[in-house]
């Protein structure tokens, strides 16, 4: 982030990069200095002192989130009268820069007109231009429908209608017809997307060691997905389900996109599944083929895959080598090679070109499933107005924009795997994938190499790349948004991953696959604070719920069950195999007329209106009466002592029966040998200095790993299984 001038939440003017501190106790806020411009690759720890930012002889300590503090861009501000200091990061555009913005520019030009009087700039009037956007999303819609590249066949009689009552979220562009595909694939004026735009870049991890990243036109992305389109056709039947196993690679992109302009329905399926997993998937979706690789190759080492897909099912698969052109295995009699595949339009006389299949506007293109910790996985249809949704939320609070490169590790199995391809290709951006692990030093110089100026990241991932110094000496100063979503964020590691980039903004993002999108998120046009979201996404609106099923006032600091409004554009109004209404709605409490929808999670909102999830509502527990969330212990563990990767706090009510016991599983960094009854003891102090004194952590317990689902979710439900099941034993002995 380059330096800049601004107004600081001190309301002085100050310029130059710089830091926001604040203590715990409040206090006014007063300027202490500007801070330098960054090296390409500083850093700053929770237990830098003061003095090396500034000069200024003064040491903080970390205390725990309680409102999030501002930091906006340039100015070094805290309190007078702070006993403990906290330091966030984030980047606050001052006025003339948020102009420039997706969303600022928008404000601008329509912001007088649905405001009124009321609108100032894209800075000052955010806040409220939200809530018009959640009370008016037909008239939001309406307009930024413009801003992304989708082309309708036939135009929507309307935005929404609401007229059916039997649908809690209304029906979305009724009448539309569209292929979504072709609109990733089209050159068009606004957004600027042309023929010879860079529509893909990406590596090889055997490539590593090259400077050189390949890239894929957009002219040449549409041929190639036509071509596949043409062999689909002469494979399958129009409207078969076609299920994808693989990595996210750009032939995997490509099939993904050629799925659906063919007018047949993509089935989701992660890579790291187990035979069982992948066959469970299969029957759900009544899939007809499946798109898999013959291996993995990941740190020069082979994985099977083709074999799990071989064991789940007796369907038709066409099979991509891993390297080359030659298949490393044996294929099935019913099997196709790719270069098969590929062949069956060797007979066409322009196999590069393809007439798309219009679907109605709620016709299902590809079939995602919840993570499945708990039976059966929820089979998740998007429509065709899902792909709309996640386009439209990155253009409004990553800012992707024609120019951007876009990286995020992910998997099409996985919902970010479709939001990161729509969101480049609705935008204009360029699609940047890096076939190998995104754990190493490979990964981090594909982001330098590629020019990445949009990554996206999970906290995990964020986690090991600071604990193992791989990504130090490279250069990602081109990247202007960070993003971050699939787990609650910790502070220390964000404030690291943002210095690697001028301290550029982390965009946090929460949602679900039922959404299409997150229901809270950052926003460039607002302060961000570390592991926090500053706001509902646009046309969103929630409450949050005590424990009796009533909604807190908007503006209380409160923490509970968030209930969500029905009218959503791109959420569910289907599930494939189990019940729509019971899964989301039956049990909810109504709000203002509306039955409210669930999504399960438990979210804080602070005394400066920021929110931190707290985890799932079934990630609760009740400590000598008094509820607490496994998230907010966590982030006070996994800051008590150094040797500590990772904890997990779980709570078991005692085999003789009486109050809950807080128990708290840690996993040490390598090297580290710190004893249980030592780390209990950091932690109880942690847990009552930053929390609750009347928390008593019972038991601690040292595991090498946590058990996780595929999609890296923490399974706390297995952890409590395992300490019920170790604490009966020990009293039966």
């Amino acid at each position: 982030m380059r330096p800049s001038s601004s107004t600081g939440p001190c309301g002085m003017h100050c310029s130059g990069l710089g830091v926001a501190v604040r203590g715990r106790c409040g206090g006014s806020w007063w300027l202490a200095g500007p801070l330098s411009r960054p090296t390409r690759t500083a850093s700053i720890s929770s237990s830098t002192t003061l003095s090396t930012l500034t000069g200024i002889p003064m040491s903080m300590d970390l205390p725990s989130i309680g409102s999030p503090p501002f930091y906006e861009q340039p100015c070094l501000v805290f309190p007078r009268r702070a006993k403990k200091w906290i330091i966030y990061l984030s980047c606050f555009m001052i006025r003339d820069q948020a102009k420039q913005t997706n969303l600022g520019r928008l404000m601008e030009s329509h912001g007088q007109d649905l405001l009124g009087t009321l609108y100032k700039d894209p800075v000052t009037s955010f806040s409220l231009f939200q809530q018009f956007s959640a009370s008016r999303p037909e008239v939001y819609w309406s307009i930024v429908l413009k801003e992304i590249a989708v082309k309708f066949e036939a135009p929507p009689r309307c935005i929404l209608d609401t007229a059916d009552k039997s649908k809690h979220g209304g029906t979305w562009l009724p009448g539309a017809v569209l292929n979504i595909a072709e609109c990733c694939l089209q050159p068009s004026n606004h957004p600027r997307k042309e023929d010879n735009s860079a529509a893909i870049v990406w590596r090889e991890e055997r490539d590593d060691d090259s400077s050189t990243v390949k890239c894929m036109t957009l002219r040449e992305l549409r041929e190639r997905v036509m071509l596949v389109a043409n062999a689909l056709n002469a494979t399958f039947s129009r409207g078969d389900a076609i299920a994808i196993d693989m990595p996210m690679t750009v032939n995997a992109v490509i099939i993904y996109l050629a799925i659906i302009l063919a007018g047949m329905v993509v089935v989701s399926i992660a890579d790291s599944f187990a035979a069982k997993e992948i066959a469970s998937r299969l029957h759900i979706s009544k899939a007809k083929g499946i798109f898999t690789q013959d291996f993995i190759l990941r740190g020069g080492r082979k994985f099977p895959l083709y074999s799990r897909v071989v064991e789940a099912a007796p369907l038709k698969a066409i099979v991509l080598p891993v390297i080359g052109d030659e298949m490393g295995i044996q294929l099935r009699e019913q099997d196709l090679s790719w270069r098969d595949f590929l062949s069956s339009v060797n007979d066409n006389p322009r196999p590069h070109h393809f007439a798309p299949v219009y679907w109605n506007i709620d016709s299902v293109t590809n079939i995602l499933f919840s993570s499945g910790t708990t039976g059966e996985p929820k089979a998740i249809p998007w429509t065709q107005v899902s792909p709309i949704r996640c386009g439209a939320d990155s253009w409004a609070h990553c800012d992707v924009r024609p120019g951007d490169v876009m990286c995020w590790p992910t998997n099409l199995g996985w919902v970010m795997g479709p939001i990161l391809l729509y969101s480049c290709f609705l935008t204009g951006a360029t699609l940047a994938l890096y076939h190998g692990s995104p754990l190493g030093r490979g990964f981090g110089k594909f982001v330098q190499d590629a020019g990445v100026t949009v990554l996206g990241t999970v906290p995990s991932l964020v986690k090991a790349w600071k604990s193992t110094n791989c990504m130090d000496g490279l250069d990602w100063t081109e990247v202007r948004v960070f993003a971050s979503t699939g787990e609650s964020s910790n502070v220390d590691d964000d404030l690291w991953l943002s210095s690697r980039s001028y301290y550029s903004p982390i965009i946090e993002c929460c949602g679900g696959t039922e959404l299409a999108s997150s229901y809270i998120q950052g926003s460039p046009l607002q302060p961000q604070a570390f592991g926090a979201f500053s706001n509902k996404s646009m046309t969103t609106g929630f409450v949050i719920l005590d424990d009796h099923g009533n909604a807190y006032p908007d503006d209380q600091p409160c923490i509970g069950e968030v209930g969500l409004f029905p009218i959503y554009m791109g959420s569910t109004d289907r599930l494939l195999n189990v019940d729509h209404e019971k899964v989301y709605f039956e049990g909810m409490p109504k709000y203002k007329g509306m039955r409210l929808r669930r999504h399960g999670d438990l979210i804080k909102r602070t005394v400066g209106g920021y929110y931190v999830v707290q985890g799932r509502a079934d990630d609760t527990m009740n400590l000598g009466g008094i509820k607490a969330s496994s998230v907010e212990i966590e982030r006070v563990c996994d800051r008590a002592d150094e040797s500590v990767l990772e904890t997990a706090a779980i709570s078991i009510s005692p085999v003789t029966g009486g109050p809950e016991q807080l128990v708290i599983l840690a996993v040490l960094k390598k090297g580290h040998n710190t004893a249980a009854d030592e780390l209990k003891k950091k932690f109880t102090r942690a847990v009552h200095a930053n929390l609750n004194p009347l928390f008593k952590v019972s038991f601690v317990r040292i595991v090498p790993e946590f058990p996780r689902t595929a999609s890296n979710k923490l399974l706390r439900r297995v952890l409590r299984d395992q300490m019920r099941r170790e604490l009966s034993l020990q009293s039966k002995l």
